[in-house]
């Protein structure tokens, strides 16, 4: 993907977690530091479990933060918006499918705070990890130590507008039209559920890690559809007569409450 061929400020899978903070002083990042102030920044993720599932959770996590050069095309698939800077990337263990996208977080750092939305993943991240914008780490850190310890969690940002639904190009309905994927944007909390309805039956679609919602339609092809999007809090939005429009997004009518 363009996420893993990004140029980082730091390599870490999982797996070499602890590997990364024992290695001599003169890798990447960590030349910044003594060897003993490295352990105790990467103490917690070597004493913490990985999370095995992946769902978005109000809880504090703690970990580390990188920063990288946040342009172009990312897997949360949302459309590239210069003037949003304030954004970072999930590290893969805690992203699962697509569980944080669009969600916002309060980073708090070594020099102050930023809240950052998430609109990608981090690969090579172990669990805790945020790769952050460079904008976005400048408010927590000097951009020259390239890695510190942070503190973070989900808040729910005061958003103008309702929830949107945004239709993929219709090339793909070209080669199946009987497929149709769907993006819920501009949602206050991160999202459980999205479902459809088949004739009085709730359905749930299935989400892919591109962060699309992704449905079978019935034989007469796209139409218009009766949505119901269900937060991390239980929340649930019902949208009536919402028409496909190919590559384009359609508004809902209202917007999930703040986090209880």
């Amino acid at each position: 993907t363009d996420r893993e061929n990004k140029v980082r400020t730091a390599k870490l899978q999982p797996v070499f977690a602890a590997a990364f903070c024992l290695a001599p002083s003169d890798k990447r990042h960590a030349r910044h530091l003594p060897s003993l102030a490295r352990i105790a920044l990467c103490l917690p993720l070597l004493l913490s479990p990985l999370q095995s599932h992946a769902q978005a959770t109000p809880e504090p996590q703690q970990g580390v933060a990188t920063h990288y050069d946040a342009t172009g095309p990312a897997n949360c698939s949302f459309d590239p918006d210069p003037r949003e800077r304030l954004i970072a990337a999930m590290n893969a263990v805690q992203y699962g499918q697509a569980d944080w996208c669009g969600a916002s977080v309060r980073v708090d750092g070594p020099k102050g705070s930023v809240v950052v939305r998430i609109v990608n993943r981090c690969p090579e991240c172990p669990a805790g990890h945020l790769d952050l914008s460079r904008e976005a780490f400048a408010q927590i850190a000097d951009l020259v130590t390239g890695i510190v310890p942070i503190r973070w969690q989900l808040v729910s940002p005061a958003l103008s507008g309702p929830i949107a639904y945004h239709f993929k190009h219709d090339s793909d309905l070209k080669l199946n039209p009987h497929w149709l994927a769907v993006q819920v944007r501009n949602h206050r909390n991160p999202l459980v559920r999205l479902e459809y309805d088949a004739g009085g039956q709730w359905v749930e679609m299935p989400r892919k890690d591109h962060n699309y919602f992704e449905m079978t339609l019935p034989k007469q092809g796209p139409g218009h559809y009766r949505f119901r999007v269900t937060d991390l809090f239980g929340h649930q939005l019902v949208d009536e007569g919402i028409p496909f429009k190919a590559n384009a997004t359609v508004k809902g009518r209202a917007q999930f409450p703040p986090a209880p």
